[in-house]
């Protein structure tokens, strides 16, 4: 039997004693496993009613168990085992923590930087791609696919019998794959992207990679009758109190790894939570830290320690601290509905996520020509170019120090946040996300740290739709070699190149100060870029 642990201290522990019973009182969690999709008001019955039947998924997706293992089992005599997952947002990430967990191995391909998609497509003999979007319309995956097709067809191996398109049924995607003769899974249309990691979405490149996904929803099931209780003991009750009930609200939530054998899992959160709850200028914003102790979470943050299962760990007396124990499967499930139930708190729609929309919209206008011009250098400082959008605060700054410092100048030292958004290769460039500690450090305020175009199906929904305290430093390059998409007129780095420009510019639209370093050389900028985020070469 599984168990799910939820203990909270200081404000936490007070939010959870004066929202519960309330809570309970209105039947919240009975009829979210109900699918009522009035709970969130009558501005979001429309998009709730559309999107609840996560609640169910630890039944409904059984049928799935026997389909991948028997797909497996075919590639596997064919001797491929090799899994690449070509997705982005809520299709990529709950997969990534479930492989990360089960100790298996997953290639996993979010991004559009091209020297990263190069990099995926190797050892084509062995692998097998999945290609995972919802809507059948993402531009980044149809780019993927497009060139793993052209990779299969050069190494002379039907893609045919190596792609395997996860995606909701009626999709562009479904008809364009069925149609080359390419497997087709199709998810449940009622699930948004954030909350599917127990749908075809999570479970299919999953268990294609080894891990057990008859185990997982074991999981989730053992916990679902506990989570659809209307009592104060319901764990997603107090969890979504003690996140989203805080009295005044503190909307930073450090998420910390103290233990938890659910490996990854802040970042698969960080989605669901920034996501859901990041609009109408509020909301919560995650930062997760991989080790207690790193960084000291300032008077507005709530500490969340994602501990080992049994959560037996007496909790320290803090300003607000919430424990969180149980086991993966229980935790998607317990992550969903407490997310769920602070978006009832928080007064918000948690299923939207309207300025995810705007950003891409910025984009596409970029590749066409429509769009406004992207932020241009106001001056070059060795192998980097500074540029700045959303105001006039640069002043004349002239190095990369310079502009830092000026950008930090107008961080609300009370409630504001720093945000690091890398558009560049996340696996090649992996230990610049090092530069938070030292710069949280340095402010004395919260830092996030994305990759690039990864972070705009999580934080970016938050960076523009929550409240106005963040201040952005957006690191961009030109990849090493670029690459063309086959069948249309772009390539990647054209296209990262407007991804990354459409996001400063609704930034800037929206009044936060976007600090814009381009790399005109790699790694002398890089290390230039890092040293400056640390505060050194002053």
């Amino acid at each position: 039997m599984t168990s799910l642990s939820v203990a909270a201290a200081g404000a936490a522990a007070d939010a959870v004693a004066q929202h519960v019973p309330t809570l309970v009182a209105d039947r919240v969690a009975g009829r979210i496993f109900e699918q009522d999709a009035t709970l969130w008001g009558a501005a979001a019955e429309d998009e709730a009613g559309k999107r609840l039947s996560w609640v169910r998924l630890a039944r409904t997706s059984r049928h799935l168990v026997g389909e991948v293992s028997a797909l497996r089992e075919q590639l596997r005599e064919q001797g491929v085992d090799r899994v690449v997952l070509c997705g982005m947002g809520g299709s990529s990430l709950a997969p990534e923590v479930i492989c990360a967990t089960a100790g298996v191995p997953l290639v996993v391909l979010d991004s559009s930087h091209p020297d990263q998609v190069r990099a995926a497509a190797v050892e084509l003999e062995r692998t097998v791609v999945v290609v995972s979007s919802k809507s059948g319309s993402t531009v980044e995956t149809d780019s993927q696919r497009r060139i793993f097709e052209q990779a299969f067809a050069d190494a002379g191996i039907d893609a045919a019998q190596r792609i395997v398109v996860v995606t909701d049924p009626g999709s562009p995607l479904e008809e364009d794959a069925r149609s080359k003769g390419q497997r087709v899974v199709t998810a449940d249309p009622d699930v948004g992207g954030r909350y599917s990691a127990l749908t075809a979405f999570g479970l299919v490149p999953s268990g294609l990679a080894g891990a057990d996904i008859e185990a997982l929803l074991d999981e989730a099931e053992s916990v679902a009758d506990l989570l659809a209780e209307d009592d104060e003991a319901n764990p997603a009750l107090r969890l979504g109190a003690a996140i989203g009930g805080t009295t005044p609200l503190r909307d930073k939530l450090y998420l910390v790894d103290h233990g938890t054998t659910a490996r990854g899992l802040g970042d698969w959160a960080e989605q669901l939570i920034a996501e859901s709850t990041g609009k109408h200028g509020k909301g919560l914003l995650p930062v997760v830290l991989d080790s207690p102790g790193r960084t000291t979470p300032p008077a507005d943050a709530t500490i969340v320690r994602l501990v080992p299962d049994d959560g037996d760990e007496a909790i320290p007396e803090a300003p607000s601290t919430v424990d969180v124990g149980g086991s993966l499967g229980a935790q998607f499930l317990l992550w969903e509905t407490a997310t769920a139930v602070a978006g009832r708190l928080l007064e918000i729609n948690p299923f939207d996520q309207p300025d995810v929309e705007s950003a891409k919209q910025a984009a596409r206008d970029l590749m066409s020509g429509d769009g406004a011009t992207t932020a241009t250098a106001d001056v070059a400082d060795g192998p980097v170019t500074i540029a700045h959008l959303g105001g006039d605060w640069l002043a004349g700054a002239d190095t990369v120090e310079a502009a830092v410092e000026a950008l930090l100048a107008q961080l609300d030292r009370e409630h504001g946040y720093v945000a690091v958004m890398a558009y560049l290769d996340r696996e090649a460039d992996a230990p610049l996300a090092e530069v938070a500690d030292a710069l949280a450090e340095r402010v004395q305020r919260p830092v996030t740290f994305g990759w690039g175009p990864r972070f705009l199906h999580s934080t970016g929904q938050y960076h523009k739709g929550g409240p106005e305290t963040g201040v952005y430093i957006q690191i961009t390059d030109a990849p090493r070699e670029d690459l063309p998409v086959p069948g249309r007129d772009f390539t990647l780095g054209e296209f990262i190149s407007a991804q990354s420009g459409g996001d400063a510019q609704v930034l800037a639209d929206h009044g936060r100060p976007v600090l814009v370093l381009h790399l005109t050389e790699h790694d002398a900028g890089l290390a230039r870029v890092a040293e400056a985020l640390r505060g050194g070469r002053a």
